[in-house]
């Protein structure tokens, strides 16, 4: 019996998984149907078990700070919104993700375990805002 390691084919690279979130305003993911770890990041192979049977999964929106630093010196795309904070959450059923917060100028504007929403933007990344600053749907 022979074996291989190979890895199964990706559905999308990369670039079109990161596009398709910034243009359809939706946080994809994987979930693995082996161990049902969720994650933001794009893989062909679940980073816990190693088994390559990972399913395409849209993440919530909503999530917490779990890290964040205040960027003073961004790169050209960002020049107008510095200083800005560069954000680690947590998101609501799984998944990490980083992106920027343009409206939190200083440390004392947020707070580790602060409560964010994803907010679709036409600059690149993921932005966030704090829940209380988001848009009520309706």
């Amino acid at each position: 019996m022979e074996t291989t390691d190979e890895l199964p084919a990706a559905p999308h690279t990369i670039d079109e998984f990161v596009k398709g979130y910034e243009e359809s305003g939706t946080l994809r993911g994987f979930r693995c149907r082996n161990c049902g770890l969720t994650t933001a990041t794009w893989g062909l192979a679940c980073s816990r078990c190693g088994k390559p049977d990972l399913e395409e999964a849209v993440l919530s929106p909503k999530g917490s700070v779990v890290a964040f630093t205040i960027l003073h010196v961004p790169g050209d795309e960002f020049l107008n919104d510095a200083p800005y904070a560069y954000v680690v959450v947590e998101l609501d059923g799984g998944g990490r993700v980083t992106g920027w917060m343009p409206s939190v100028r200083s440390e004392s504007d947020l707070t580790i375990g602060a409560r964010v929403r994803y907010q679709q933007n036409y600059k690149p990344g993921v932005q966030f805002v704090k829940e209380a600053d988001a848009p009520r749907a309706g």
